[in-house]
């Protein structure tokens, strides 16, 4: 006899990485899997809302992706953050024990909640305590404990995700990669100067593709441990000059690249590296997108919406 599909309530699901969620899951890497999107219209921060949405469709499974994550938008507006942030995060929380939920929750969190990491201290795992430099990922780890609380005191099966920097197609063109994908784009077809404006591109993340990201929240679905916290990371530490560079080479282009000093953020984080052998150990999951593979994407993304446009 065939098992019930599983009826997975994704929040965000209409965002940079749901849309990821929504293509695996039709993929089958979710196993036998709804996936339910909450209406275009449907508010994190309206209690009623979201408790009518859990009553009417029931999830089975729930991931948690709806934040405001954008970071100097959480400076602008710290209330706004915190309200969809966390207090989205209890609404959803309250809503599902009202249902009598059963199954399991995988907030997703991030790796901006460590703060300020110095060299000695890296590769970044989940012993590390975090110290959170901004409101956003104050709310993060805000809404981490919620979870965790819930889990202790009310029995939820919750595990929280911690993805360190995740790029790919579809990305909003405020973040990084895919802003300077787009000027590559304008350049290559000759609307563009060959010149890059870009912030302090010497600085080095933790990039994953968001499709690795995705399998690794399915991954916590069938094997992470109820109440663990996992870091989601390549391991590879990166500087965005060279995936310019590669992108650069990758488009035929040899642009300049000038420093726009609008883009640039004085107290960023130099370097940043991540263990994920957590969950490596716990559930199997390891990267499969090459860097080349991953930027390919970006760029042909990129240019299918320039001609669109």
């Amino acid at each position: 006899m065939t098992a019930p599909a599983q009826r997975l309530l994704v929040t965000g699901a209409r965002g940079f990485v749901g849309q990821h969620v929504e293509a695996a899951v039709l993929a089958g890497a979710f196993g036998p899997t709804e996936f339910i999107a909450p209406p275009q219209s449907w508010e994190l921060r309206d209690p009623l809302q979201v408790a009518e949405l859990v009553a009417q469709v029931r999830p089975t499974a729930v991931l948690h992706l709806a934040a405001q994550s954008f970071v100097p938008r959480s400076f602008e507006d710290p209330q706004e953050t915190f309200d969809i942030n966390l207090m989205g995060t209890l609404h959803l929380l309250t809503a599902l024990k009202a249902c009598s939920f059963q199954g399991r929750l995988v907030y997703v969190s991030s790796g901006d909640i460590y703060g300020r990491v110095p060299d000695a201290a890296m590769p970044v795992d989940e012993r590390r305590i975090p110290e959170p430099r901004s409101p956003y990922a104050a709310s993060k780890v805000a809404a981490e404990q919620l979870c965790l609380q819930w889990h202790r005191s009310e029995g939820l099966d919750a595990v929280i995700a911690r993805p360190f920097n995740h790029i790919g197609p579809g990305q909003d063109r405020r973040f990084v990669v895919p802003s300077l994908a787009w000027q590559i784009v304008e350049i290559a077809a000759g609307t563009r100067d060959p010149a890059i404006e870009a912030g302090d591109i010497d600085t080095s993340r933790d990039f994953t593709d968001v499709r690795d990201v995705v399998s690794a929240y399915a991954a916590l679905f069938s094997a992470g441990h109820a109440g663990q916290t996992y870091v989601i990371a390549s391991g590879v530490e990166r500087r965005i000059r060279d995936l310019l560079m590669r992108m650069c080479e990758l488009s035929g282009v040899a642009p300049e690249v000038k420093q726009d000093p609008a883009r640039l953020r004085p107290s960023e984080q130099r370097r940043m590296v991540a263990d994920s052998a957590r969950l490596r150990s716990d559930t199997g999951w390891t990267p499969r997108f090459s860097i080349d593979m991953t930027l390919r994407d970006i760029l042909e993304d990129a240019r299918t919406q320039y001609d669109q446009q």
